[in-house]
């Protein structure tokens, strides 16, 4: 998929339904993470994330760069934004923001706003962004074209309240995206495949 197709699809009405799949109580933890894409204009790459293995929580999973708003963000755009710069060493300025998704609530109680955002083709992952070791492991890419197959994704139903719920998983390579990051792909992916249709 690239640019031109994705914008045509992503700034239609939204389509991808409730933004969480369990009804949580309103939360009062903001928070925002950055999903970033890349050109080549054929198929667009998103940048993912794996946390630092000594992390107290969520060590070693795959995520996007993001975290909590602090009191000096203007937006939570802005929270995106700081936050790739602090983990991955991007450069707000590099980012030309496309839109956002719908607030995505998690199990752990944070309100999360999905922020789109691409950088030009030329930049390279190696050479021109520095990850803090303290927070991030490594980064790498995925096709978007990969994270849109809906047949690429497991769901495995748990048990909370009395209520059930999915707990989407995806695949690429030896990395298993899964929880809340697979869960705001996975909206992405229902909102672009009903204007396919």
């Amino acid at each position: 998929m690239n640019e031109k197709d994705f914008l045509a699809k992503f700034h239609l009405p939204w389509s991808g339904g409730p933004a969480h799949d369990f009804p949580f109580p309103a939360s009062t933890r903001p928070a925002a993470v950055l999903i970033c894409l890349q050109p080549p204009f054929d198929d667009l790459q998103v940048l993912f994330t794996q946390r630092a293995m000594h992390l107290n929580h969520h060590a070693g999973q795959i995520s996007f760069p993001g975290g909590k708003f602090e009191d000096t963000d203007a937006s939570l755009i802005d929270t995106a934004l700081r936050e790739a710069q602090e983990e991955i060493g991007l450069p707000p300025e590099n980012v030309r923001i496309l839109g956002t998704l719908p607030e995505y609530k998690t199990i752990s109680g944070f309100a999360v706003l999905p922020v789109i955002g691409i950088i030009d083709e030329s930049m390279d992952l190696e050479s021109d962004l520095q990850i803090d070791p303290n927070e991030v492991s490594r980064i790498f890419q995925v096709p978007l074209a990969h994270l849109m197959q809906k047949d690429n994704y497991y769901v495995h139903h748990v048990e909370r309240r009395k209520q059930k719920f999915p707990v989407y998983f995806i695949q690429f390579g030896n990395d298993v995206i899964w929880g809340a990051t697979a869960g705001m792909t996975a909206l992405l992916s229902r909102h672009l495949d009903f204007y396919t249709k």
